[in-house]
């Protein structure tokens, strides 16, 4: 998970952060076994509502690329949600048949979320120009009553690429969507004049092919990695 706490004067300090899913992962797949992952308090295995989805992890894994590839993907959410202009966006439709990378965050993040988005911009800006308009960057806020619409549309730009997609809406839709393919989000929280959000901080890489959620990326990967990976993932390849 990701936290931040930012003051009501919009200065803002990082928090301890623990990528859930990466970390556990890349685990158990050192140890040559299938990884389990649940997010959430309680049993109830209500998608989005309880212990999160599972996501099973070859033991053949290297542990050595950014990329964790599931051996069972993640089913692309269910999420109907407004975009940076107004309008509804329907990810599964909308995307439906392109490599697709989805991110759940915030524009408040002081780091990890405008370095992420930084990274995956630079990373297509690589790609031969065929590839980059099929490629799909889909931010998802976290925080969508600071995060409108028109919040979205001036930060995206700055922080990543223009043609980024940023989604808000309603949060439980949001948090049961991110929860589906197991990024456990929490509502941001007031403290007196501060503002405390927590997030998963995983990308997730949905395939054009099969429209599933195969591969997983953590906080840390860099521009050369994604620069090297993303022209198989628009294939619908392994990286």
């Amino acid at each position: 998970m990701s936290e931040e706490k930012t003051s009501g004067a919009g200065t803002a300090r990082p928090g301890r952060r623990t990528p859930l899913i990466v970390a556990a992962v890349a685990i158990v797949a050192a140890l040559g076994i299938t990884a389990a992952v649940g997010l959430g308090g309680n049993d109830d295995k209500t998608p989005g509502t309880g212990s999160g989805s599972i996501a099973e992890v070859s033991g053949a894994e290297d542990s050595t690329k950014a990329a964790t590839v599931l051996d069972r993907p993640f089913t692309k959410p269910s999420l109907v949600l407004t975009d940076t202009k107004g309008q509804k966006y329907d990810l599964r439709e909308r995307t439906k048949g392109k490599p697709t990378l989805v991110y759940f965050g915030y524009t408040h993040c002081p780091d990890v979320c405008p370095m992420t988005m930084s990274n995956i911009a630079i990373a297509k800006k690589q790609l031969p120009k065929a590839d980059q308009d099929k490629l799909q960057v889909v931010f998802v806020t976290t925080d969508p009553e600071r995060d409108t619409s028109a919040e979205l549309a001036k930060w995206l730009p700055a922080a990543g690429d223009s043609t980024f997609t940023g989604l808000t809406g309603d949060f439980s839709a949001i948090q049961a969507g991110a929860r589906s393919i197991g990024i456990g989000i929490d509502p941001p929280k007031k403290e007196g004049d501060k503002v405390i959000s927590m997030h998963g901080a995983q990308v997730i890489a949905f395939s054009p092919t099969t429209d599933q959620g195969y591969v997983l990326y953590g906080e840390d990967t860099t521009v050369e990695e994604y620069a090297k990976d993303l022209p198989k993932l628009i294939k619908g390849e392994n990286p």
